[in-house]
């Protein structure tokens, strides 16, 4: 069962739920808010993880891939270096529940809010019509309530996703309405610092790979993950230098 875990938080500082009437009791003052852009969540990358340097740990990972695939290979060599801590800086954190609400609440909000998210017991307590009222539609309150039901009820086990597998976690993040598999990978990728994890339904990795491999066509996730069966077990690194590489010119050569 969830704990409660303490206020979710989130690096929100930039987006505004528009918290009145009902919400108000869940605001707290913005010098407590993380930032991070609007949309940070569905964009692809944006070209802000080049670095000069690169950590030495990386660099038995960058060798197995660039021997695992030529054509990757020189996509990295062509490819400024990867500092996938600034890429993490730019994406939604915080505790996992915060995280996933924000997953889908996050491109629905136009206005711009300051604080902490409800925890599951509070968003359950919540009239639906206080949600709605604040700009959500009727799809999204259900999402919301879905994930908090799935939480409250111990099927989401939000505290332990770290000591789960990775099919393990897409698996009880999947269960919720509203939360898919691009939602499971990014979580995966992001806020588990997992190795391992190639998005494959990411509009940007598919792009990435059909450049790469000078294909005829937008490849389908299916496809992507069969591509991608020879990075592991450095996909989420390869993931990384495709993001780069939809958005990057190519490195100088001397």
């Amino acid at each position: 069962m969830y704990n409660g875990g303490g206020p979710a938080r989130l690096r929100l500082a930039n987006v505004r739920l528009g918290v009145l009437g009902p919400l108000a009791q869940f605001a707290e003052p913005k010098s407590r808010a993380r930032s991070i852009s609007p949309g940070a969540a569905e964009r692809p990358y944006d070209g802000s993880i080049a670095t000069r340097t690169r950590s030495a740990g990386r660099d038995g990972a960058l060798t197995a891939l660039k021997a695992s695939d030529r054509k990757l290979a020189r996509l990295i060599d062509a490819t400024e270096p990867i500092d996938t801590k600034a890429w993490r800086r730019a994406r939604p954190l915080g505790d996992p529940f915060s995280v996933l609400v924000y997953s889908i609440i996050g491109q629905q909000i136009s206005e711009r809010f300051g604080g902490r998210m409800p925890s599951p017991a509070e968003l359950l307590a919540l009239d639906p019509v206080d949600l709605k009222s604040v700009g959500l539609s009727r799809m999204k309150v259900e999402y919301l309530r879905s994930l908090a039901e799935h939480v409250v009820s111990g099927e989401l086990q939000i505290d332990q996703l770290h000591t789960l597998s990775d099919d393990e976690v897409r698996e009880q993040i999947t269960a919720s309405r509203g939360l898919g598999r691009w939602t499971a990978d990014m979580f995966l990728l992001i806020n588990l610092e997992r190795p391992d994890i190639l998005p494959i339904g990411d509009l940007g990795i598919r792009t990435a790979v059909e450049r790469l491999y000078r294909l005829d066509h937008l490849p389908t996730p299916k496809e992507v993950d069969a591509i991608g069966e020879k990075w592991r077990p450095h996909r989420s690194l390869a993931s990384f230098y495709l993001w780069a590489s939809t958005r990057q010119a190519p490195k100088a050569t001397t």
